[in-house]
Formats: C-alpha cells, sequence, structure tokens
C-alpha cells in the first residue's frame, strides 16, 4: 500500500508560534513549509502540520492530542513545560475530579495531558492519542485505508495504530446526533501522502470518501462524515 499518514494539520493563525511550541513540548525540530512549518513524526508518533489561516473555529473541533504521563511529578512537569512555551489552562467541563489536564496551545486548540496509569495509552509513547469526532463507519474507513489495526470497536468508539506501535487514532461522536447538521470546514484534519495519489484517491472513494478538490499536487476529500482530509504526493 503507498498511501501514508503524513501528519495532522492545524489551520491557526500564526503557524511558526505553534509548531514552536509543540516542537518544544515533544522535543523535535520545526521546517519551515510553504504555508506553515511541520513538527515531523516518526514510524511510531504522528506528525503535526501547522497552515497559517484565518479560518474561524465554528463549534467543537474536529480533534484534539492527548499526552501520556509517567507519574504525577512528569505530568505536572509536562503542564509547566506547555505553560512556559506560551499553552494556558481550558476549561471544557471537566470535573475538578478528573485526573486529566486540559490545556490549550497558542494556535487555541485543546490538548489533555493524561494522568499515570491509563492502561489504554500505556505503551503508545508520549504523544498518546488523536482524538476525533466521527462516527464508527469513519473509524472503521480509517482502518481501511491506512491498513493499520482496529484496536478498539466498541459500543461506538474506534481506534486504530499503526502496525508499529505508538499514537493511536480514535474517534466517537461528540455532537448531539439529532442537531440538524450544519458543515463548516474544519480547522483539524489529517494530511495523506502517496505515490500516486489519484489513483489512491479512487480507492478511498470505493471505501467511502467524497471527493471535494483538485488543486495543484493536493486532493481535499472528505470522509464517510464528511470530514476534509488532503491528500498529495509523497
Amino acid at each position: 500500500m503507498t498511501l501514508h499518514l503524513d501528519a495532522v494539520v492545524f489551520d491557526v493563525a500564526d503557524a511558526n508560534a505553534a509548531a514552536a511550541f509543540w516542537a518544544g513540548l515533544l522535543d523535535r525540530t520545526v521546517l519551515a513549509e510553504p504555508d506553515g512549518a511541520l513538527v515531523p513524526g516518526t514510524a511510531t508518533q504522528v506528525g503535526l502540520r501547522f497552515v497559517t489561516s484565518d479560518t474561524a473555529q465554528v463549534g467543537p473541533r474536529q480533534l484534539h492530542l492527548h499526552l501520556t504521563s509517567s507519574t504525577l511529578e512528569h505530568q505536572q512537569q509536562t503542564v509547566q513545560r506547555a505553560l512556559d512555551l506560551g499553552g494556558r489552562h481550558l476549561d471544557v467541563g471537566q470535573s475538578p475530579d478528573d485526573r486529566f489536564i486540559v490545556l490549550a496551545d497558542p494556535g487555541d486548540d485543546e490538548l489533555c495531558v493524561i494522568e499515570p496509569g491509563n492502561t489504554y495509552l500505556a505503551g503508545t509513547g508520549y504523544l498518546g492519542e488523536v482524538t476525533c469526532d466521527g462516527t464508527r463507519d469513519v473509524g472503521v474507513f480509517w482502518h481501511e485505508a491506512l491498513g493499520w489495526p482496529l484496536v478498539l470497536d466498541e459500543d461506538g468508539q474506534t481506534a486504530i495504530q499503526s502496525p508499529h506501535g505508538g499514537t493511536k487514532i480514535s474517534w466517537d461522536s461528540w455532537e448531539d446526533p439529532s442537531a440538524p447538521p450544519e458543515h463548516v470546514r474544519n480547522r483539524q484534519r489529517l494530511d495523506l501522502v502517496a505515490d500516486d495519489p489519484a489513483r489512491e484517491a479512487e480507492r478511498l472513494i470505493a471505501l467511502g470518501a467524497t471527493r471535494l478538490a483538485d488543486q495543484s499536487g493536493h486532493l481535499e476529500l472528505a470522509d464517510p462524515d464528511g470530514h476534509e482530509f488532503g491528500l498529495r504526493t509523497a
């Protein structure tokens, strides 16, 4: 299979500031790109791409990131480092009894620092999870699209993980299913690369994706729930 997940993409007002924050937090480098910056990943840890954009955030975020902790001290060190790098505490309605800590990065995107002892994220590495809004159909779609094992499929929740291990990507429906659909462009999405994007696009469409736009060297599609994702030449 020639299709690979290149990065999780965030549209932000200041791509350089957001990339510097995450590079500092994850101890990675920053690579400048024409429209933003990339914090590259590895075979087991997803990359993060930040694109300068004036797109406004409307409604809940499509996805956010979870960082793991080995001890309570490690969790607090991560929180303090995030604050020192320009992050801030964020109230999303969490309970005082919740052991995870919710923050926002300089791009106003949410991240959670997960408490130690979380068995679900055991062995995933520091960037433990990309958690997304989506139905079970979307989780199954990405399982088939990327060829990653489906490591969770329970009560409508799904998760996949690279055959090499590392960061999990999960889906759960956060929004009220009875609410009328009102789609706005997502500021968070997945970015794929392939040796032959046109051929892979046809395969993805057969799996349930929808073609949205063709640009020079870049295709934009939507998953079965209508959430955008990108596909370009490797």
